[in-house]
């Protein structure tokens, strides 16, 4: 009996100080991260690094936290490992959204964005061709040719009887005259060799001339506006004019979440680098997803003499910290967050990746 009660007694103590070791030992947080450069990067010694990585050392220097990184294949699959709570946080660049609010919890943004649209670089001469056979240049020279008729027309029509030599010989003749003296006037070049001497013509005349002045200007403009605006860049002023091109996305991005809100079809990719060669190969005509993620892919990529990223955007971005849902680790986190927002060092961390 006595050997029992020490043997019991010795296993109490053991596991008390076991439960007492656990409790004093730090905990070691999982950190869920996906390679998605310039933000988190992976060195050849298989250390990490990257703007998100950066950030994160400068904050835990305040935490001192023990951590250790769990790598994920997709955006997806981080998203998802971040909501059932496989991993106490992730310091990826997410987007915060309305759907994944409802979903996870998110940290003060640590950088601000936006959704851009990569393409291929179209040849100017090449466009310039393709939109001589556009319908908004032959409009616009329909136009043209049409005004220019109707006021040699009328010009001719006083000029005929009284002024034959020049306008005369017959009415094809006639007409033909009246529309090269129509084109002459018109484009001031005025070689002379024909001129109204009716008093009626000379009106047509001087009427013709003021209204030439304006009607040349805004054809111009338009002869000339469809020969550069007819181009991808031109054709996009919002996101519903992305319905008329071929658009590929990143699934589960929230440039996806944008695309679908919009009904925009578009073919949802594993990575963005998978997107970039699709939209090289001429497989896709545009690539939404982040605009800083695709300028650094197709440098890195060295594909920038064939792919561009637009200037127009199609929505700000704010980059966040996520965790699970009602996760303590948001009200311990954000303040030091915010302490390393007003660091000069991330101000120049900042500008490096910009």
């Amino acid at each position: 009996m006595k050997y029992l009660l020490s043997v019991l007694f010795v296993f109490f103590s053991c596991l008390t100080k076991a439960q007492d070791s656990l409790k004093s030992a730090p905990k070691i947080y999982k950190i869920g991260i996906q390679l998605t450069p310039p933000f988190v990067n992976q060195n050849p010694d298989g250390t990490y690094d990257g703007l998100s990585i950066k950030s994160w050392n400068l904050v835990n220097e305040s935490l001192d936290y023990d951590y250790q990184y769990q790598e994920y294949k997709t955006l997806s699959a981080l998203l998802n490992a971040v909501e059932s709570g496989e991993v106490d946080f992730s310091i990826n660049p997410i987007t915060v959204t309305d759907s994944r609010m409802l979903r996870m919890d998110f940290s003060q943004p640590y950088f601000i964005s936006h959704t851009g649209v990569a393409k291929r670089k179209e040849s100017q001469v090449i466009n310039i061709l393709k939109n001589l056979w556009s319908w908004e240049f032959i409009s616009a020279i329909l136009a043209l040719l049409g005004v220019i008729f109707i006021f040699g027309f009328l010009v001719w029509l006083f000029e005929r009887k009284k002024n034959p030599e020049e306008f005369g010989g017959g009415r094809g003749k006639g007409l033909m005259e009246g529309f090269w003296w129509s084109a002459v006037t018109m484009t001031t070049v005025g070689y002379g060799d024909r001129s109204p001497r009716t008093t009626g013509g000379r009106i047509i005349g001087l009427i013709w001339m003021f209204m030439a002045i304006i009607i040349i200007s805004s054809l111009t403009a338009s002869i000339a506006s469809s020969l550069t605006v007819n181009s991808i860049s031109g054709e996009i002023n919002g996101i519903a004019d992305l319905n008329r091109f071929k658009v590929a996305t990143v699934n589960s991005s929230s440039a996806a979440e944008l695309l679908d809100q919009y009904a925009i079809d578009s073919e949802k990719l594993v990575t963005e680098e998978e997107g970039i060669t699709l939209l090289n190969n001429n497989e896709i005509d545009l690539l939404v997803y982040d605009e800083p993620i695709l300028r650094y892919e197709i440098e890195k990529l060295n594909l920038g003499k064939h792919i561009e990223v637009l200037e127009k955007t199609l929505k700000k971005d704010y980059y966040s910290y996520s965790f699970p849902k009602d996760s303590d680790l948001v009200d311990q986190i954000n303040p030091a967050l915010v302490r390393m927002l007003k660091m000069m060092e991330w101000e120049n961390l900042i500008k490096e990746y910009k």
